[in-house]
């Protein structure tokens, strides 16, 4: 999710050799990025009592997830892009600042719209924070042994906010409520503030580039108004002036943001890396595979507490093998790959996770918990797991050394966007086939048919990988 450090290539100001308190900075960056990670998943297993508390509609649950990831997508490259102009512990300051006062706002929130827009700020906050946290911590940790662990520690810590994400805010919402998934980033996020200010030293990069705000706002305002105008569908239909109006705008703000990268200096997304095949070709399977997967989580959840009647602690309990599945099988990738071949691998874990999703199409509102949520989350989650690595290695290979920051901050940024508007568009099918009437019969009918059409969406993905996608990593070539 956040953006490859490329420290190594830069030129540090004020970034000591050897620093005795290497290990605290290694613990404070790993904490922000825990928190950063968690809270893409941790709210999924409360939604349905952030809806009973608010009063929010079906509909308007999906802002929960999607106004979270859309911030954080359309201003990742941005918050990297500051951190090497302002410098890594000044922006690590203010988007934890900025993260951690979010969190405080939602937690208290009264109405739904003031719970959405905390979780806008939270994404805002979190952008500008992740991409500090791996830059901090290769600047304080020597090349070598110590640097590899200090990177395996991080990477841990990332893959195991996201495990997590379901049995704490399980946990939370059952033992205290709701808010507590959010009020919980208070205490840690001041905790790990106090830290960062005593232990990490400033850093920057030589660079004198200006910040492309502009191409952040449009990016970010574009798919928020084309995501808005998909929900919209739901009520009006695709001919209605309320639908059209935000679908037209959102795809004229995404026409004006790449008007504006090809024009200005320093581009938040430089076009001319989509010559490169690799970089063009994973991300866009990256983007195709990211709006079926990232759903995933969201309507599971919905379908273990509102049709088998799971408690949110019952819910995620339930969720943690497929949550392992995912860290496992982004394990086994780089094993694979020497003897697979990153784009076969890709494809492979594109179809296992299409298998679950055809499995996880069939469930009932009386199907036993090994049938209806353990075997097709494993698949699915085994699948991605394997599938994103390889992408994300075949896109990171297409760009020159100084460029590895910056492409694999795009695949990150193609996945989110791609699973914003997919969201965006499979809760709209799940709630047109369910109805006015949300029986359990009815609301598993709605869920079934989103990971039906979420399957078929994969397996388009696959034609597209093997004829656009390189056979494996190497040198960058032209589209």
């Amino acid at each position: 999710m956040t953006r490859m450090a490329h420290a190594s290539a830069d030129t540090h100001i004020s970034t000591p050799t050897r620093n005795p308190r290497t290990w605290p900075v290694v613990l404070a960056a790993c904490a922000g990025q825990f928190l950063v990670v968690l809270d893409v998943s941790v709210v999924n297993v409360a939604l349905p009592s952030m809806r009973t508390g608010l009063g929010m509609s079906a509909g308007g649950l999906q802002w929960v997830v999607n106004a979270y990831a859309i911030a954080f997508a359309g201003f990742m490259l941005l918050g990297g892009r500051a951190g090497d102009l302002y410098g890594r512990k000044r922006m690590f300051l203010v988007g934890l600042g900025l993260f951690t006062a979010a969190s405080l706002g939602g937690g208290l929130a009264q109405e739904g719209w003031q719970l959405l827009l905390a979780r806008a700020a939270q994404g805002l906050g979190a952008a500008v924070l992740a991409p500090a946290t791996l830059t901090i911590l290769t600047a304080a940790v020597p090349e070598g042994a110590a640097r590899t662990r200090a990177i395996g520690t991080w990477a841990a810590v990332g893959a195991g906010g996201g495990a997590a994400g379901g049995l704490v805010g399980g946990v939370l919402t059952d033992v205290l409520s709701w808010r507590w998934v959010l009020l919980i980033n208070v205490p840690v996020g001041a905790l790990v503030l106090v830290g960062a200010a005593l232990w990490i030293t400033e850093s920057r990069a030589g660079l004198r580039h200006r910040l492309d705000l502009p191409g952040a706002v449009l990016v970010t305002a574009g798919l928020a108004t084309l995501a808005y105008g998909i929900v919209r569908t739901e009520q009006g239909g695709w001919g209605a002036a309320g639908t059209l109006v935000p679908l037209v705008g959102g795809i004229v703000l995404l026409l004006v943001f790449l008007v504006v990268e090809a024009r200005t200096a320093a581009p938040l997304m430089p076009l001319r890396l989509f010559r490169l095949r690799a970089v063009s070709a994973a991300n866009a399977v990256m983007f195709v595979c990211g709006s079926a997967m990232f759903s995933t989580w969201f309507f599971m959840t919905l379908y273990a507490q509102n049709v088998l009647g799971y408690t949110p602690l019952g819910a995620g309990l339930a969720l943690i093998p497929s949550s392992l599945s995912v860290v496992i099988g982004s394990k086994l990738a780089p094993r694979l790959m020497p003897r697979t071949g990153a784009r076969n691998l890709a494809v492979l874990g594109v179809l296992v996770t299409a298998a679950g999703f055809g499995w996880q199409s069939t469930m009932r509102a009386d199907d036993p918990y090994w049938m209806a949520v353990l075997v097709p989350g494993i698949l699915m989650m085994t699948g991605a797991g394997l599938a994103t690595t390889p992408l994300a290695a075949l896109a990171t290979s297409g760009a020159a050394a100084g460029e590895a920051g910056l492409v694999s901050g795009l695949i990150n940024t193609s996945r989110t966007m791609g699973g914003a508007l997919g969201l965006a568009v499979l809760s709209t099918v799940a709630a047109s086939r369910t109805g006015a009437v949300q029986s359990a019969e009815n609301l598993t009918a709605g869920y079934a048919l989103a990971f039906r059409i979420g399957g078929f969406v994969l397996l388009a993905s696959v034609p597209l990988a093997l004829v656009w996608l390189p056979r494996a990593t190497g040198p960058a070539r032209r589209a």
